[in-house]
């Protein structure tokens, strides 16, 4: 059973599922063909300055539909400028969540930096009327990694594969 998913339905509370990711706001190398001797010219916007963090929540309950609640922060390297998502901007997160869903909260995270600083977990003991988290170890997300490598490369169903593959489309059906 998933970690924290008898919590959630032992306090009848929101399973919520959360995760990162950021991206670079710099634009994609720009390349042309041209003769030899006459070398292209060509123009490429935006300075390359600028990143884009997200956060997410996948938020789950059996009988209601699933939510998805998501912050981010844009970074275009100005001085004095927060680089990335920090710990106030989860806590808030957080908070928005619990207010939007109108219940208790059962959450799974990964060990981010940012997720064990101190405040947080000053934060996290203090809503536990609430709020009850879950990390997921280091060994959790390697394994899963590993087995998604090895899946990559064994693309041919197995003999026992519960399911048929099929590769041709079904006809259409005529109506009349």
């Amino acid at each position: 059973m998933a970690a924290g998913k008898s919590a959630a339905a032992a306090r009848e509370a929101w399973l919520v599922f959360e995760d990162e990711a950021g991206q670079s706001m710099r634009p994609p190398r720009a390349r042309t063909w041209g003769r030899v001797g006459c070398t292209p010219v060509v123009r490429v916007r935006g300075r390359g300055a600028g990143r884009v963090s997200m956060a997410g929540l996948s938020c789950y309950k059996p009988g209601q539909r699933s939510r998805m609640l998501y912050s981010f922060h844009v970074y275009r390297g100005r001085k004095g400028e927060k680089k990335g998502l920090t710990w106030q901007d989860y806590r808030d997160l957080l908070i928005r969540a619990h207010i939007q869903l109108g219940g208790p909260i059962v959450l799974v995270w990964d060990n981010l930096r940012a997720h064990l600083m101190p405040p947080m977990r000053e934060f996290i003991e203090a809503s536990k009327d609430w709020l009850t988290v879950f990390q997921r170890s280091r060994r959790t997300r390697l394994t899963s990694t590993r087995k998604r490598a090895s899946g990559r490369w064994s693309s041919a169903p197995s003999a026992t594969s519960p399911l048929p593959i099929s590769t041709s489309l079904p006809e259409p059906s005529s109506g009349a």
